[in-house]
C-alpha cells in the first residue's frame, strides 16, 4: 500500500503519536505532588512538548539536513523524557508502563523518518 505524501505535519503518524504522548505526560504529571510544579512537572512537560513541536518545525524546512536536524532535536527530547519516566517511577509518582511503550514507539518512528529524510 502506497501512502500519499504528508501535506501537513499533522498527517505524520510520528507527530500524531508524539502528540498523544504529550497528552499522556500531562495526565501523569497532573498527579505529581505540588512541590514538583516548578521542577519535574515543568521539565517533563517541556521536554515532551518539544518532541512533536520539533517534528512540526522540521516538517517545513526545505533541506534534508535542516529537516534531519529538527528530528534529531526531537530524538534528544525523547531521551530526556525517558529519564523523567525513570525518575517519576523511582519517586513513586505513578505508573509509567503505558508512557514507556508510547515513547519507544515514537522513537522508532522518528528514527525511520530521519533515515527516510537522509536517504532522499
Amino acid at each position: 500500500m502506497v501512502r500519499e505524501p504528508a501535506r501537513s505535519f499533522r498527517d505524520l503518524i510520528v507527530w500524531q503519536k508524539g502528540h498523544r504522548f504529550v497528552l499522556s505526560v500531562y495526565l501523569l504529571s497532573s498527579q505529581f505532588p505540588k512541590s514538583e510544579m516548578y521542577s519535574l512537572t515543568s521539565q517533563f512537560r517541556r521536554a515532551a512538548i518539544s518532541i512533536p513541536a520539533n517534528i512540526a518545525e522540521g516538517f517545513k524546512k526545505r533541506s534534508q539536513v535542516d529537516k534531519a536536524r529538527y528530528m534529531n532535536i526531537a530524538q534528544g527530547s525523547i531521551e530526556e523524557c525517558k529519564y523523567y519516566l525513570i525518575l517519576a517511577e523511582d519517586l513513586g509518582y505513578g505508573d509509567i508502563i503505558t508512557l514507556e511503550s508510547q515513547i519507544e514507539e515514537v522513537s522508532k518512528l522518528l528514527e525511520s523518518l530521519t533515515k527516510s529524510i537522509l536517504n532522499t
